[in-house]
């Protein structure tokens, strides 16, 4: 992959001499008298987000823009050539591969009931995602599974951490300040990649080395996100499914169930009730422990990012463990209840069972 970074004025005059001799150097970058010119895809020069880092390095995965080398650059002389330009430029045109978000009566979004305005990323990723997902998974694009996958990777990644953060839009609807600020998101890390402030001097191939670095953590990221959503979400959906539908089979009120494999239920539980319309809501999700031959019983959460749960276990419970918790609970096999009431666990499924359906009993 070659970068080119193009300025105006007088930044254009220090950096011209060096530019190209700087950016064939190493990494395999192809020579710029190759006779088969690849694809030139433009984004901004100086300090850079991890929006348009993650879209270059979405877009070079497409098969339109395989492997495009990189022109960082604000002239719009320049942009105007390129086969495509993201975060600026300031026009949004899909059917030119324009994807600038920061102009004046830009709202577009994902749609599909997701309304967060859309960053370079979350545009690039709108209209190349799922080819992008079919290549990862080696799947047809028209596959279900790479539909929904498009549909949990935007939800789960795209939205998150990087829409959202980039365009300045809170988490939660409120006034009053976070109690803590987490500096180990995505775009933090990509941020501190930008080389610090006091190097006045850099070269261009300094900035563009930094700029590649924010690409592979961002993508490195973005890639993971897609296979764990393949390999362990998609799967995981079935047996949830599963066990919710054979919840009566549990226990007569339908609010316990049994999964069959330890699996992620926690990011399946709350769309499926919806979707499988579950009244009432589950209360109690009984497990193997993999780690041994014992069960546990998990109360079940009252939203997906939310601590508190619908119907924790019984405050006399919280805090005890083995015999101690039996006797109190008149149940035996017992081994623990958290303090906080959230998981509890027992030597046997018929006594995580009995400790569920208990629970359920009592206030």
């Amino acid at each position: 992959m070659k970068f080119v970074s193009i300025s105006s004025g007088v930044a254009l005059q220090r950096r011209a001499a060096t530019a190209v001799s700087n950016y064939i150097l190493s990494c395999g970058w192809r020579s710029l008298s190759s006779s088969a010119a690849p694809k030139r895809v433009g984004t901004h020069d100086g300090k850079f987000h991890c929006d348009e880092a993650l879209g270059c390095f979405m877009i070079r995965r497409t098969t339109k823009f395989y492997n495009a080398d990189i022109v960082r650059s604000r002239d719009p002389m320049v942009l105007d050539k390129l086969d495509a330009v993201l975060d600026v430029g300031g026009v949004y045109d899909p059917s030119r591969d324009r994807y600038d978000h920061h102009q004046k009566g830009f709202e577009e979004v994902f749609g599909f009931g997701y309304l967060t305005k859309l960053s370079s990323a979350g545009l690039v990723y709108k209209h190349y995602g799922k080819e992008i997902i079919a290549k990862e998974v080696q799947l047809d694009s028209d596959h279900p599974d790479v539909h929904r996958l498009f549909f949990t990777v935007y939800k789960n990644f795209i939205e998150q951490a990087v829409d959202a953060v980039d365009n300045g839009i809170s988490q939660y609807n409120t006034t009053q300040l976070p109690r803590f600020v987490n500096n180990t998101s995505l775009s933090s890390r990509v941020e501190r990649l930008n080389l610090d402030w006091i190097n006045q001097n850099q070269s261009p191939a300094e900035e563009d080395a930094s700029f590649q670095q924010a690409m592979e953590v961002a993508g490195k990221e973005f890639l993971e996100c897609i296979n764990f959503h393949a390999k362990s979400w998609l799967p995981a959906r079935s047996v949830v499914m599963n066990s919710l539908l054979a919840r009566k089979s549990i226990d007569s009120s339908g609010e316990i169930i049994v999964l069959t494999n330890s699996v992620p239920w926690k990011l399946h539980i709350f769309e499926l009730e919806k979707e499988l319309k579950i009244t009432p809501s589950i209360k109690y999700v009984i497990y193997a422990d993999d780690r041994s031959e014992k069960w546990r019983l998990q109360a079940v959460a009252v939203g997906p990012d939310k601590f508190d749960s619908r119907k924790p276990l019984p405050p006399s419970w919280r805090g005890l463990n083995d015999d101690d918790l039996s006797q109190v609970s008149g149940i035996s096999g017992c081994t623990f209840v958290h303090i906080s009431g959230f998981i509890g666990g027992n030597k046997s499924y018929d006594g995580a069972l009995a400790m569920a359906r208990t629970s359920l009993m009592l206030a």
